[in-house]
């Protein structure tokens, strides 16, 4: 399996080595850059799979090249991560707007690097159902990107759709907002939690006879269950 490549844009040495040396001990595959000039040449050659950015570089800011590489063909699917010691929140704000998937304030630690990094890159790569899904009477089917209960045919919208294939695939399990959030959404969709419940209100309105399926499991989540009374 293909380790994760990770670029390291960072023009302190030191960080950018202990950073690498952590990332190759858990299953990464680290380039370092110190400045945006030798970045882009590393991208052109090699496409990472997600760039960890710091914010203050000689030449162009983490800032300036966040913008850049959003709005380049070639590089604004990647994910970025932003590193920086400025913690206010209109720092935060800012590299968010200018593109950043997440924002890492410095000193941090190599557990709290590597989990954001691992959500950032689950939600690049949402989970797809299979073919076709049936539980009871209820049938998903991808192809076709149809939905019938009892034979007839239900109107559900994409992200219901996404999310409705998820939970069928998964049925019985009880899955949390955050969950929900990294395996359906994906990409680098800042939302909140509480919207996961919105399209889970959707979703059920969409399902008519079929909507005691979706389950919510007070304090934890959601389910889709083959028990329901329906």
């Amino acid at each position: 399996m293909k380790k994760p490549r990770v670029l390291i844009v960072e023009d302190e040495s030191s960080i950018a080595e202990l950073i690498a040396v952590n990332l190759r001990h858990n299953g990464f595959d680290p380039i370092w850059s110190e400045d945006g000039v030798s970045a882009q040449r590393e991208i052109d050659t090699l496409a990472p799979d997600l760039i960890l950015l710091d914010w203050m570089l000689p030449g162009q800011s983490g800032l300036q090249l966040a913008r850049q590489w959003r709005k380049d063909p070639l590089t604004k699917a990647i994910p970025i991560l932003m590193l920086t010691a400025r913690g206010d929140e209109p720092d935060k704000v800012a590299g968010l707007d200018a593109g950043a998937d997440d924002y890492i304030t410095k000193p941090f630690s190599t557990q709290e690097m590597l989990a954001r990094i691992r959500a950032v890159l689950r939600r690049r790569t949402p989970e797809a159902p299979t073919e076709r899904i049936e539980i009871g009477e209820l049938v998903l089917d991808t192809a076709t990107h149809r939905v019938t209960w009892q034979g007839g045919a239900l109107k559900v919208g994409p992200t219901e759709f996404k999310l409705l294939g998820y939970l069928m695939q998964n049925a019985e399990r009880v899955h949390s907002r955050s969950q929900l959030l990294d395996k359906v959404w994906g990409d680098h969709v800042y939302i909140e939690e509480r919207t996961v419940d919105v399209h889970v209100k959707r979703l059920r309105e969409s399902l008519g006879g079929a909507a005691p399926m979706v389950e919510t499991v007070r304090g934890a989540g959601y389910r889709l269950t083959a028990q329901a009374t329906v």
